[in-house]
């Protein structure tokens, strides 16, 4: 399954609406952040738990790349 274009453009482009992180943008999350959100139960429902777990899974697996020419992109 490849990635959804939208929510590529989304995780460098839209802002954490709460928490710890609140006003930061999703791509530059923690992993560590996004690892205890996964361990608290999981990520939100809907939009912004698929971008989470989007973030997440590129970041576990050491694809900060996209992210870096994501954020070119979109600047």
């Amino acid at each position: 399954m490849s990635p959804n274009p939208e929510i590529l453009k989304q995780i460098v482009t839209v802002k954490m609406p709460f928490g710890k992180f609140s006003g930061r943008l999703l791509c530059d999350l923690p992993i560590e952040y996004l690892e205890w959100f996964k361990r608290k139960g999981g990520f939100p429902k809907g939009k912004l738990g698929i971008q989470l777990d989007t973030v997440y899974e590129i970041k576990l697996n050491g694809l900060e790349e996209i992210i870096r020419e994501l954020k070119k992109r979109f600047k």
